[in-house]
């Protein structure tokens, strides 16, 4: 677990120039790798490349309907796992019941809040199960951290963890991006149904229980950093696991 984790790479379909780069900044600033394309034809290229943690796709694309895209992109392999958001500038219901029933995540309408974009994409990544990706692990080791998204279940050292579901949303979410420091308001907003309603230290109750369970596992191993006054972050490196037997 010595290599730092591989930022989630999204997929921006957007014409307008000041728009991606308004899209580039927030998304970048939010530790996502944006990759720009101002065409259809573009992105269907990049998709084919390396397909991305999520899409966002313009509808009113210059050389092809954004839902025509969205069609072409499902004919790609790997397409099925990949979370899809429409962008617009046109805000008529019916666009939005047919990029919907086209089975996309989401639907913004411009002019849009930057943040609430973000936090659209935050929200559609963790539900997937595509927030990030943990880091490959050297050759012929056992990963420290396993996790089994479909089965929301995660395995440290081998051993598995019995998790409640908000302890499981927050090692998950540490172990994508190591390093990574998340503040308290930022794990509500990421983990939690309703961030509102909850307080700072329903995250440091979790964080706590947490810790036990992992220490009984490892106990001469602190996997979780605690960085007073701000929130918590994933050691980026770790004692490595044994080797699985051959």
């Amino acid at each position: 677990m010595s290599a730092p984790a591989s930022q989630p790479r999204i997929l921006i379909a957007e014409d307008e120039p000041g728009i991606a780069d308004t899209l580039r900044y927030v998304l970048r600033a939010d530790g996502y790798e944006p990759v720009w394309c101002a065409t259809a034809g573009e992105a269907l290229a990049q998709f084919r490349a390396q397909p991305p943690a999520l899409a966002i796709l313009d509808v009113g694309l210059p050389d092809m309907n954004g839902f025509e895209l969205f069609r072409r992109l499902h004919e790609l392999l790997g397409a099925d796992a990949v979370p899809m958001l429409f962008l617009t500038a046109r805000s008529d219901e019916i666009d939005r019941v047919v990029g919907l029933e086209l089975g996309a995540d989401d639907y913004i309408a411009k002019p849009f809040s930057p943040r609430e974009l973000v936090a659209r994409v935050r929200t559609i990544l963790r539900r997937s199960g595509r927030a990030g990706a943990a880091p490959a692990p050297a050759a012929g080791a056992t990963p420290v951290f396993q996790i089994d998204g479909e089965r929301r279940r995660i395995r440290y050292y081998g051993q598995a963890l019995e998790l409640s579901r908000y302890e499981y949303g927050l090692l998950a979410l540490l172990v994508q991006r190591p390093g990574r420091v998340y503040t308290r308001d930022e794990l509500l907003d990421m983990v939690w149904d309703d961030a509102a309603q909850s307080l700072d230290r329903t995250v440091d109750a979790h964080i706590k229980t947490l810790r036990a369970k992992l220490k009984a596992v490892a106990p001469e191993v602190e996997p979780i950093r605690t960085l007073r006054g701000t929130g918590y972050a994933l050691h980026e490196t770790l004692p490595p696991a044994p080797a699985a037997a051959p």
